[in-house]
């Protein structure tokens, strides 16, 4: 019994490895429950097969737990999306998921990384705030549901 209780009070951490273009599907349905307007899962194909993307995917086992997904060029990327699954929010999966993708950005060349987040989101700004985000500027209104937008950047090095 003390093992069972043990396990429930220990969180373990997602595995996180690179994202594969067969991930789409998966990462389609995910970003459908997150967002507004999802991301289809032909979308996705073309972003996990374009070499300028850089993705990572946390999971539990075979259960996808959340995913990032940026674009790089010339030491600057861009965070496309970040998800976690609705079952795994709140728990703190994201940070680590960041903070992996930030040191393959870095290991690649980013010098910068931008990212757009709606002002209301306050988990996510929790979240970049704490990885040394900071905003450089704000979109009124970018977003459908008329959201402004902040962008938010980080130098890395």
């Amino acid at each position: 019994m003390m093992g069972f209780v043990n396990r429930l009070l220990t969180r373990a951490a997602p595995a996180i490895a690179d994202a594969r273009p067969a991930d789409a599907a998966a990462f389609a349905a995910m970003h459908a429950q997150s967002f507004r307007r999802g991301w289809s899962e032909q979308e996705f194909q073309r972003l996990l097969a374009d070499r300028t993307v850089v993705a990572h995917r946390a999971s539990f086992g075979r259960t996808l737990a959340g995913f990032i997904l940026s674009t790089l060029a010339s030491g600057e990327a861009e965070i496309l999306s970040v998800a976690i699954a609705p079952a795994y929010r709140g728990r703190g999966y994201a940070r680590p998921l960041l903070d992996t993708h930030l040191r393959r950005l870095a290991g690649l060349g980013a010098r910068t990384v931008f990212l757009e987040v709606g002002e209301q989101n306050a988990p996510a700004c929790r979240l970049y705030r704490r990885a040394g985000f900071r905003e450089v500027g704000r979109r009124q209104g970018y977003y459908d549901s008329g959201m402004t937008a902040l962008v938010l950047r980080r130098d890395l090095g």
